[in-house]
């Protein structure tokens, strides 16, 4: 056996194991579009480093992105973000990233924009988390794969906050909270989260815990600015239609003050 096959055979060994790791996902045209080849090989090198076990079923699936359960070789529950390569809008992608002087200089091929906007989330989640933000805890990425805690119970996700139903004083604390989260983003994180909405909250535990960070910007992106307005408008809307607490205003004060803080 030459050299080449042999390496070729022990290719083809460890794919097949990183398929026995995917368990009860039984959507077999998802299973196709997302544990291509590369991905197999990705997640397979991710097992090795002991930070996934085994990966389950999918919890969402949507046009950019499959998020799966997984174990961690500690059974910790965790969740596995996989972008897509070939259906997500790497055009809209790009807008986010050549505004970005971290990622300003990304160019190239699909799976090369995918790759940096998944390295940009797993930066940005960290960098929230570090001034105190609630978010997943970022684990680890490669390539297009990104690994975080698991935000829920068991099996179950957290709710998103468009599908929970807060008491008075639950909705005025979960205001404040979601406040203070994009007053430290912009003021000690230097981010602007960039599509802040009811569905980018979950809620667990009492607590929001902000999440999908690949968009979110430095505050020197020339759209930042813009951003900040949009995810503003978007809280005071849900927070007063919902639950006729909070304002735009409320926010851009917490904001102001938070430069000084």
């Amino acid at each position: 056996m030459t050299e080449e096959s042999k390496q070729q055979r022990e290719f083809e060994a460890k794919i097949d194991l990183m398929r026995e790791r995917i368990k009860d996902s039984d959507d077999l045209k998802v299973q196709d579009e997302v544990f291509d080849r590369r991905a197999l090989m990705d997640l397979y090198a991710l097992a090795s480093k002991g930070v996934i076990a085994s990966l389950g079923g999918a919890v969402s699936t949507g046009k950019e992105a499959n998020i799966f359960r997984a174990k961690g070789d500690d059974d910790k529950d965790l969740a596995v973000k996989i972008y897509r390569i070939n259906t997500s809008n790497f055009k809209a992608m790009q807008n986010y990233l050549l505004g970005d002087p971290r990622f300003g200089s990304i160019k190239g091929t699909k799976r090369a924009i995918i790759t940096a906007w998944t390295r940009k989330e797993f930066r940005n989640l960290r960098r929230a988390e570090e001034v105190g933000v609630k978010v997943p805890h970022a684990i680890a990425m490669r390539e297009n794969i990104l690994v975080m805690e698991m935000v829920g119970t068991g099996r179950s996700p957290a709710p998103q906050l468009k599908d929970v139903r807060l008491e008075a004083r639950e909705a005025e604390r979960a205001f404040e909270k979601i406040t203070e989260y994009v007053s430290l983003l912009y003021n000690r994180a230097n981010l602007v989260h960039a599509d802040l909405s009811e569905f980018n909250i979950l809620y667990h535990d009492g607590e929001p815990v902000i999440i999908d960070m690949g968009q979110s910007v430095t505050r020197e992106h020339p759209m930042a600015r813009s951003f900040l307005e949009r995810d503003i408008s978007n809280l005071a809307r849900h927070f007063g239609k919902k639950y006729a607490v909070g304002s735009e205003e409320a926010i851009k004060e917490k904001i102001r003050a938070g430069k000084d803080g």
